[in-house]
C-alpha cells in the first residue's frame, strides 16, 4: 500500500517506518526534523521510501501528499504535557488543526489510522476501568488537542483511532522523558528517583506493540474502522510506586522515595481496559519486564554525558 506518515521520523515513526518498508509498503514520511534527528538514514536504501522535509500544517503540501496515499498515519504532534505547555499555539495547530485539515483533504475511501492518548480519560473513578465508552476528561492542553483530533478522525467513516497507553522501549529517536524510560534511566545511572504523587496510576505499552497494532489495524481495517481502541498491557495498570518496584527487581540497587510535598504537573490517574482491541484480535507481545531489560541494554549504549566531566 501507499502509506503517508506525518512525523515519521519521531519516536514511534522511527520504528514504524522501517517496519512498513520491510513489509513491502511504499512509505512517504513528512517531518520537520525539529529535534535534528537522523533516524531514517537507513531507510534511504529502499526504492519505495520517500522523505519530505516540511510541516503537517502546510495545506498545499499536505494536499499533494495525501492525494497519493491509500493510508495516512498522522504521528506529527507536540507530545507530552511539559513540551505542550511551552508553546500552546503550536500544540493546538499541530495536534488538532492539522489533523482536522487532513480529514478535510482526505477522500472518503482513504484510510486514516490515528494515534491519540488515553490520557484523555483524565482522572478515572477509583477501581473502575476506563473503556472506550468512558467519558473523556482531558486535563492538559496535550490531552484536549488529542481528544479533539480524535473527534475529527472518527467523524469520517474510514478511520481508526488508537488510544495509546504510556509508551516505553528503545527507538532510534529515543525519548528518555517518557515515564518508564525515564525511571529506568535514573535507575541505571542515578540509582535513585524521587516520586511525586506516587499513587497515580496509568497504563503502559511497548513501542513495538504500538507498531504491531498499526499493522493489525491496516490488515483488519474493514472490521475495525469507525471506532477507538485502547492499546495497553492488561497487567500493567500500575502506580508510579508499583512501577518502581518492578524496575527494582531488575536493578536491586535502585532506591525510590515518595516526596512528602510537591506535585506532578501531569495529573492523570486511571486504569484502562484493553478488551476491545483484544476482541479485534490484537495481543501485545512485549511485557513490562521484557521492555525494562531492553532499556537497560539500550542505556548501556546511550548515556547523556554531554555536560558532565565523566
Amino acid at each position: 500500500m501507499k502509506i503517508l506518515i506525518t512525523g515519521g521520523a519521531g519516536y514511534i515513526g522511527s520504528v514504524l517506518t522501517p517496519t512498513l518498508l520491510g513489509l513491502g509498503h511504499e512509505v512517504t514520511v513528512l517531518d520537520n526534523f525539529y529535534f535534528k534527528q537522523s533516524t531514517l538514514l537507513d531507510c534511504c536504501q529502499h526504492e519505495k521510501f520517500q522523505i519530505v522535509r516540511g510541516d503537517s500544517r502546510d495545506e498545499a503540501l499536505m494536499k499533494n501528499l495525501v492525494a497519493r496515499a491509500d493510508v495516512v498515519i498522522p504521528l506529527a504532534a507536540l507530545v507530552g504535557v511539559p513540551l505542550c505547555n511551552t508553546d500552546q499555539i503550536a500544540t493546538r495547530t499541530t495536534n488538532q488543526e492539522a489533523v482536522e485539515m487532513l480529514c478535510r483533504l482526505a477522500a472518503k475511501d482513504q484510510r486514516i489510522l490515528m494515534p491519540v492518548t488515553n490520557s484523555g480519560y483524565g482522572v478515572g473513578e477509583k477501581g473502575k476501568f476506563c473503556t472506550e465508552d468512558s467519558p473523556l476528561r482531558p486535563l492538559s492542553t496535550y490531552g484536549v488537542t488529542k481528544v479533539k483530533a480524535e473527534e475529527a478522525v472518527l467523524s469520517r467513516e474510514n478511520s481508526i483511532s488508537f488510544r495509546l497507553a504510556t509508551v516505553f522501549g528503545m527507538s532510534p529517536r529515543m525519548r528518555t522523558d517518557l515515564l518508564v524510560n525515564d525511571f529506568v534511566y535514573r535507575a541505571v545511572y542515578d540509582r535513585a528517583v524521587v516520586i511525586f504523587e506516587g499513587h497515580f496510576k496509568r497504563n503502559y505499552i511497548h513501542i513495538r506493540d504500538v507498531v504491531r497494532v498499526f499493522l493489525h489495524g491496516i490488515e483488519k481495517f474493514e472490521a475495525m474502522r469507525g471506532r477507538p481502541y485502547n492499546v495497553g498491557l492488561d497487567d500493567a495498570n500500575l502506580s508510579k510506586l508499583e512501577l518502581c518496584a518492578v524496575i527494582q527487581k531488575h536493578l536491586p540497587k535502585f532506591v525510590y522515595l515518595e516526596a512528602p510535598i510537591g506535585e506532578d504537573p501531569d495529573k492523570r490517574d486511571y486504569i484502562v481496559s484493553n478488551a476491545r482491541v483484544a476482541a479485534a484480535g490484537f495481543k501485545p507481545e512485549w511485557s513490562l519486564d521484557r521492555g525494562i531489560r531492553e532499556l537497560i541494554k539500550g542505556y548501556t549504549i546511550l548515556r547523556n554525558s554531554v555536560y558532565a566531566n565523566v
